[in-house]
């Protein structure tokens, strides 16, 4: 399967709820899911979503 990948940096004054209601956010109307977290000793998360491409083919023409 084919994802493609969004990163993300979410500040250290950022807290962890508000992170979670973004993220639900985009995975509802966008279709992200969560692939990775790091949260670093500043307080900095760096968030990795990802979705699975579709490969829906244009249409050909037709003669």
């Amino acid at each position: 399967m084919d994802y493609e990948y969004a990163p993300l940096r979410l500040p250290s004054n950022v807290d962890r709820l508000t992170a979670a209601a973004q993220l639900a956010i985009q995975a509802e109307y966008s279709g992200w899911e969560l692939a990775r977290v790091r949260l670093f000793r500043d307080g900095t998360r760096q968030v990795v979503l990802r979705r699975r491409l579709v490969n829906t083919s244009q249409p050909g023409l037709s003669y």
